[in-house]
């Protein structure tokens, strides 16, 4: 089977278009065209139903696809080994987390990554959907519950509690709440029950409404929680961890915490050996355990 006809009708399996293919490959639609037909006369097969709207795989080409996707994903794994270096650490590396915890934690501390490894090209994939490792849609992941993919190498990293704050100015303007009744005094600031979010700080949000709090505010991440909570305008449910770099938060009504959210790092096992990741791994281990001492020093663990 010629090896160029396939890598082409894999561009256009995955672009569902011949001209999006023919853009991704520096081709013209005509050409990829005629590899198209090429490869499905060698095949004595239609591998693709031809609609206005654009292609779509016959069973035959779904076969030839899922071979072709595999064929791509070990060829990737591949060009990562040979691209990793013996003596040192360069090259991109694809890392995946929750939009919370890639902006609130993980993006301010990566100037020490670079600053060892300055020839490091991170792409850091913030959103709250679990990425597939296996198919390297990244290669690496934290998240916040363990992952249930097979052929991953994971490593719990800490726990998060989920936790109620304020800002002093908010409360020196409208007071202590003593007990959860008194919410209703306040405006709360949380993520919408819509949103997606780990299950502890849903059911936290869902006592909370239960006592009616006056006025809410409802934003799908933690980022826009946060500064919401920092110009005054209400009590937000937040992971503990952001108030190692916000020191002014003060915790609202303490005995309100939550199950504690388990958070892991993960990896493919074939890229057990890569200089990149391992690298990685060993800087978040670090910067978790610096963080865990100076919230225990703080008195906030």
């Amino acid at each position: 089977m010629d090896w160029d006809k396939l890598r082409i009708f894999h561009a256009v399996a995955d672009a569902g278009s011949l001209t999006h293919a023919g853009d991704r490959l520096n081709l013209s639609q005509s050409a990829v065209s005629r590899q198209i037909r090429g490869l499905e006369e060698s095949l004595n097969a239609t591998l693709f139903h031809r609609h206005a709207r654009g292609l779509i795989l016959t069973e035959q080409g779904e076969l030839l696809f899922d071979a072709t996707k595999t064929m791509a994903k070990r060829l990737e794994t591949a060009s990562a080994r040979i691209r990793d270096s013996e003596e040192g650490v360069f090259g991109e590396l694809r890392v995946t987390t929750t939009t919370g915890f890639g902006t609130l934690w993980l993006a301010p501390r990566l100037i020490k990554l670079y600053e060892q490894y300055p020839n490091l090209k991170i792409d850091l994939m913030l959103e709250e959907r679990v990425l597939d490792l296996p198919m390297r849609e990244a290669d690496v992941a934290i998240r916040m519950k363990e992952p249930s993919q097979a052929d991953l190498i994971r490593k719990r990293l800490m726990t998060v509690q989920m936790r109620l704050y304020a800002s002093r100015g908010y409360i020196d303007k409208f007071g202590w709440p003593e007990t959860i009744e008194e919410i209703c005094d306040h405006r709360l600031i949380c993520q919408s029950l819509r949103s997606a979010q780990v299950g502890s700080a849903a059911v936290m949000v869902q006592k909370l409404m239960t006592h009616n709090p006056k006025s809410m505010l409802t934003v799908n991440n933690y980022f826009g929680v946060l500064q919401g909570v920092l110009q005054d305008l209400g009590i937000g449910v937040l992971p503990d961890y952001v108030t190692e770099d916000f020191p002014d938060l003060v915790q609202v009504l303490p005995n309100e915490d939550t199950n504690g959210v388990p958070v892991y790092l993960a990896y493919p096992e074939e890229l057990r050996h890569s200089q990149r990741v391992s690298a990685f791994r060993d800087f978040v281990q670090n910067e978790i355990i610096a963080h865990r001492k100076h919230m225990k020093e703080l008195g906030k663990i």
